[in-house]
């Protein structure tokens, strides 16, 4: 039932770290959700809005990680 967690991935021959991957699809995330949070305003409630960004970011990468 539960799945081995694997700790390398292969892409196309290429031996990549799956945490590496876990942070790019954080990134990725955060560059589909920059521009929603920008034209709904809700960036004018952050104080230091990069700071947020970085937040989130690991927050994704957290997430990826637990449920990849």
């Amino acid at each position: 039932m539960n799945a081995p967690l694997q700790s390398v991935i292969n892409i196309g021959g290429l031996l990549v770290s799956s945490f590496l991957v876990h942070v790019g699809l954080g990134l990725l995330t955060m560059l589909i959700l920059k521009p929603i949070l920008t034209k709904t305003r809700l960036d004018r409630f952050m104080w230091n809005v990069p700071l947020a960004e970085f937040g989130m970011l690991i927050i994704f990468t957290g997430i990826y990680t637990i449920l990849l």
